[in-house]
């Protein structure tokens, strides 16, 4: 049987192109890793302006609501059930 004509036989070819595929995975390799660092400070630059923002809302525990937050109603009357 003749060796198939659609595979490279010949060692340094083959060599030669998985060292090429091998740089191009690297390249990819390091897209990603930058790309992840990105996510990553915008993840963190997020949750740090979330949590002043929590923060600036919640205050000291002892404090009244003010109108439009949690637990108000904003009409100066107590929330009821209805039927």
């Amino acid at each position: 049987m003749p060796p198939s004509t659609d595979r490279q036989t010949d060692p340094s070819a083959v060599s030669a192109s998985l060292a090429a595929e091998a740089a191009l995975l690297e390249g990819r390799l390091s897209l990603l890793r930058e790309a992840i660092d990105t996510v990553d400070a915008r993840i963190d630059a997020v949750s740090e302006a979330l949590s002043r923002l929590q923060h600036s809302v919640t205050g000291p525990a002892d404090r009244k609501p003010r109108s439009g937050e949690a637990g108000d109603t904003g009409t100066g009357r107590p929330k009821t059930k209805r039927p």
